[in-house]
């Protein structure tokens, strides 16, 4: 049962896709790569803490970046289910296996167990990770990672933290990774998000322009995937191990590749495991510039 709240959210962010159309931009060119980062998602899988979908990424990824630039990698949250140390264990020596740097954040899984226990991890991962929330400055876009106060959703301080942070690296755009989006912008499964009614305050921030979220474990073929709300582009990463969304019955382990090029065109590509050239019935563009 969706609370009235959760309703009124739903209702809001609904209206808001609906009068911007949903509609990617048109980019002008593609220009040259000056920023390309791959993004891997949940993994969590179970009953079993076995990691197959994340080795095979990890391996495409590897070898995508021995082809073209791929300056690091990013994880949108819940490699762990329940945050239990097998599957910590288990799935460490896989992501140490990344040829590129790793720059994670929570999901509600690691916080079924400690913040504590996922930094532990995440610093085997990388060294760099010291922290739930962190900021990277990239050029042509910064990137915000923050991790979820608890569960998949946030404080008020959590969301004071987020605006200061695309606040202050205006005018540059922004692209914000958390585990979850707000409720509303997946109307496949409206009624699991970030429910903090001032993530609008984020949102509304002019130099966002994208979130990159996971958390819903969505079949890339069966959802709208990537969408355009007002001015922000909305990104799901789907799951590794598991696809939930529409139903379990089929799953097909796929990551994602965001490249930016000189004239300010990003371009986001899907890649089944396995394949390395892109998925053209998932491709995604947008133009960060003039923002």
């Amino acid at each position: 049962m969706i609370s009235k709240f959760r309703q009124a959210l739903v209702a809001a962010f609904a209206a808001s896709a609906l009068a911007a159309g949903c509609a990617p931009a048109e980019p002008v060119d593609d220009g040259g790569v000056v920023l390309r980062f791959a993004v891997l998602g949940d993994a969590e899988p179970k009953p079993e803490p076995a990691f197959p979908g994340v080795e095979a990424a990890v391996r495409d990824v590897n070898a995508l970046a021995g082809r073209e630039r791929i300056d690091f990698v990013v994880g949108v949250g819940d490699i762990a289910h329940d945050g239990t140390l097998i599957q910590y264990d288990n799935v460490t020596p896989i992501l140490q296996g990344l040829t590129r740097p790793f720059y994670p954040i929570m999901g509600n899984e690691e916080h079924t167990s400690t913040v504590e226990r996922y930094l532990d991890y995440a610093g085997r991962w990388n060294p760099d990770v010291t922290s739930p929330r962190y900021v990277q400055d990239h050029g042509p876009v910064v990137i915000v990672y923050a991790s979820p106060d608890f569960g998949r959703d946030f404080n008020d301080e959590g969301i004071e933290w987020i605006v200061q942070q695309v606040q202050a690296a205006a005018p540059t755009p922004v692209f914000l990774v958390v585990h979850g989006a707000q409720l509303g912008v997946y109307p496949e499964v409206p009624d699991k998000g970030v429910e903090n009614p001032r993530f609008a305050e984020v949102v509304a921030q002019p130099n966002l322009a994208a979130v990159i979220t996971g958390d819903l474990h969505m079949d890339m073929d069966r959802v709208v995937h990537s969408r355009q709300i007002g001015h922000v582009h909305y990104l799901h990463i789907p799951g590794l191990e598991r696809t939930k969304i529409p139903d379990e019955t089929r799953h097909t382990p796929m990551y994602r590749v965001f490249a930016i090029s000189e004239s300010g065109v990003v371009q986001v590509d899907t890649y089944q495991t396995g394949d390395p050239e892109p998925l053209d019935r998932h491709a995604y563009s947008f133009s960060i510039t003039g923002r």
